[in-house]
């Protein structure tokens, strides 16, 4: 593991710079989606410059994050629009209500972080919230299309907006349309483009800077319209962002005057509960994307958001979270420390100072594109395939939550998607009701401490997220660097959201040079090949699949030993700098050499690219040589696949550099450029150039390839892969 950085203003002082420069991309990103955010939660654009300043220069003070980010977050917008409804009595106060409702959220989360009550957030069902977040992805989507295409929104339902929106497509503004093509176009497609030039500013960025030559072209700076095949169309100042030229003319003040009011609280209680969710869950993920393994201390956090969000309440802003999209733009521009974040901060208050009279040239569309887009991705087909993936009863959680959430509220979209996963749960053991409840709440799980020091985790009963509490208490028990073994032979059901912290507490606690091995499960069955996937206990032994069987055989014909199971000996992975930021979840279907003096191995690897709503998990079948000399550094793509994104983005963060000595058909990176023409020798490179491998990497000492970053690996390519490796063995000396 790579050494961590020094915390506190030690490591502001060792790594001003790399944190500094991470902070530059996340302004840039970040002042496009504050705007965006703002708009559509239907307060004034600045509220969103504003929440997204503070989220950087005083979150950073008293947070428990180390590299993520803090600002406004799409997932509030349909809260804050249902709390500016909720508490409009058409005096005009509308939103110095909600800003009120702000300050207390604020004041509750500040308090629960004192408390220590950061882990409450772990009884809300994972599957649950990817529900509610995806019908906030429908409902942006919805409210945002109409400003993105200049059509008229004329309904309040989500689904006959939608509609409404495709029905009424030729009655787009084709001067505001234009934008929004343009916009899409550059979102779907913009990291595909190899020219260096195009990757000096993030997308969002280009977005806004490719939507001003339109605003002069149409002169959107004055009332009129344009006649278009018959048709009139009216442009103007109305189709641009207003933002005061004064920042201080922005500042819009709280009124409490509500506060003994149902409505008040009912805005209070969605803020708290959707705040603080998405962003404890936000932290989580972004830990498993920092390179230095750190973790986040989840009770600051909440009193670090907590105080950033009175801030925000009291001066006329937004609820401050962590944001996943602008914390990992952080993770991959190599930061540092969490005064990237301050960094951020403080940037945008420049830009705003500075740059004031352009952002007045931003046109609404370009900012409802990038919102369109948000909500896509927050809800589009890939996600409904991911929840799919982890089992039919998580589609089932997942889309009921997504329903109940459409047609009612947040809230009650929350509360009925745990009650639908909770009785599905019911269903499954198939036990009398009230054995199940006291199974739920007093399952009798306990932690043994050996005489060793080691320990022994017996999770017993019904394991959910109603028991999540009680054995994250558990779990906090055990000291880092020791052996600990946690045992599920004696549960009836164990679910996707334990067995996801379970893993995610195996991968941290192995960081610390302790071990965790995870037994018990051989006798239960799930509906997904997912290793968190539900899983029901039963007495027939789990038989191998298809695929399976013939890796077997194949593994016995070539004299290899072959194991099927999931194996969370993943910690090596992490040398190479293409899992550096990419989490491997585990490997499977392992085929392994006896002992040898070149020990080698191919297996099939679970891994996340992103995180949390950004993320898409991936599979792929590689092969790893680990050889007893040292080696060079070095990583070599082949260009047909991966193009030029690997110059552009492949290892930013260490010092390698161009090899040209090389055929042109592939892109080579080095560290040491005498070592490895030492190193390449003729046959390793007509063996490279001819083999079917599309990635090879090397850590210093062993050899990474796989075909396809993208899926697993048929049978015809497990025959090239072994013939690939058997010849490596032979060439490399």
């Amino acid at each position: 593991m790579e050494i961590k950085p020094k915390q506190g203003f030690e490591g502001l002082k060792e790594n001003w710079q790399s944190d500094l420069i991470a902070a530059i991309s996340v302004a840039l990103v970040a002042l496009p989606l504050a705007l965006g955010i703002a708009l559509a939660s239907g307060v004034p654009p600045v509220a969103g410059l504003l929440s997204a300043i503070i989220g950087g220069v005083v979150t950073t003070f008293f947070r428990g994050s180390h590299v993520g980010i803090n600002g406004p977050a799409a997932a509030l917008i349909v809260v804050m629009l249902g709390s500016i409804k909720l508490l409009d009595d058409g005096s005009g106060q509308a939103l110095n209500y909600v800003f009120a409702a702000v300050v207390i959220s604020g004041a509750i989360q500040t308090v629960m972080g004192v408390l220590k009550l950061g882990r409450f957030a772990d009884i809300f069902h994972p599957s649950v919230i990817r529900g509610i977040l995806a019908a906030i992805g429908i409902i942006i989507i919805a409210k945002q299309i109409h400003v993105a295409l200049g059509t008229q929104l004329t309904s309040d339902g989500i689904i006959q907006s939608l509609i409404d929106a495709f029905k009424h497509l030729e009655q787009a503004n084709p001067f505001v349309a234009v934008i929004a093509v343009l916009g899409i176009l550059l979102l779907m497609y913009h990291s595909r483009i190899s020219y260096k030039f195009f990757h000096l500013l993030p997308t969002p960025m280009w977005v806004l800077v490719c939507s001003i030559p339109f605003v002069y072209a149409f002169n959107f700076f004055e009332d009129h319209s344009i006649t278009f095949f018959g048709n009139e169309y009216a442009l103007g100042p109305h189709l641009l962002i207003s933002v005061p030229d004064n920042l201080l003319e922005a500042i819009a003040f709280p009124n409490f005057s509500k506060m003994g009011t149902l409505p008040f609280w009912t805005s209070v209680t969605s803020i708290t509960l959707v705040a603080s969710i998405a962003s404890l869950a936000s932290s989580k993920a972004v830990d498993k994307l920092d390179p230095y393994k750190r973790k986040t201390n989840l009770n600051k956090d909440l009193v670090g958001i907590g105080v950033s969000t009175m801030a925000c309440g009291l001066l006329g802003g937004l609820p401050i979270t962590t944001v996943i999209i602008r914390s990992t733009v952080n993770v991959h521009n190599n930061a540092k420390t969490k005064w990237s974040n301050l960094y951020h901060g403080i940037i945008l208050l420049a830009i705003v100072l500075i740059f004031g009279p352009l952002i007045q040239l931003i046109p609404l569309s370009a900012l409802a594109t990038i919102l369109v887009f948000t909500g896509f991705k927050l809800a589009s087909p890939k996600v409904f395939s991911q929840v799919y993936e982890n089992g039919i009863e998580q589609l089932i959680y997942f889309t009921g939550t997504l329903l109940i959430t459409l047609f009612t509220d947040i809230l009650v979209g929350l509360f009925g998607g745990l009650l639908l996963a909770w009785g599905t749960h019911f269903l499954l053991v198939k036990m009398p009701l009230t054995s199940f409840i006291k199974m739920n709440f007093d399952s009798k799980s306990n932690l043994v401490t050996k005489s060793d020091g080691s320990y022994v985790l017996k999770v017993r009963g019904i394991a959910n997220f109603f028991t999540m509490v009680s054995i994250d208490k558990l779990i906090a028990k055990i000291k880092p660097a020791t052996s600990v073994k946690i045992d599920f032979s004696n549960t009836k059901l164990v679910d996707y959201a334990i067995l996801e912290n379970v893993y995610d507490f195996q991968r941290t606690h192995t960081y610390t040079g302790g071990e965790v091995t995870i037994s018990g499960l051989d006798r239960h069955i799930s509906s997904s090949t997912n290793k968190s996937a539900l899983k029901i206990f039963t007495k027939a032994p789990n038989p191998l699949t298809g695929r399976q069987v013939k890796l077997m055989e194949l593994a016995k014909s070539n004299q290899l030993i072959f194991e099927g199971s999931h194996n969370d000996d993943i910690g090596y992975f992490e040398t190479f700098y293409y899992f550096k930021t990419r989490p491997v979840e585990y490997k499977f279907n392992r085929m392994y050499t006896p002992k040898e003096n070149v020990y080698w191995e191919i297996a099939d690897v679970t891994f996340e690219e992103g995180a949390y709503m950004s993320s898409e998990e991936f599979e792929t079948t590689l092969g790893l040589i680990k050889f007893p000399f040292k080696i060079p550094k070095f990583t070599i793509e082949k260009v047909s696949v991966f193009g030029k994104y690997l110059d552009i983005y492949g290892h930013r963060d260490i010092d390698y550099q161009l090899y040209h000595e090389f055929s042109n058909k592939f892109l080579v990176k080095v560290e040491d450029e005498i070592e490895m023409d030492r190193f390449l020798n003729i046959g390793l490179k007509k063996l490279i150039e001819n083999g079917n491998i599309n990635h090879i990497e090397s850590n210093g000492e062993a050899i990474l390839i796989f075909s396809d970053h993208l899926r697993l690996a048929p049978m015809s390519e497990y025959y090239k892969m072994i013939d690939f490796i058997g010849e490596l063995k032979a060439t490399v000396k």
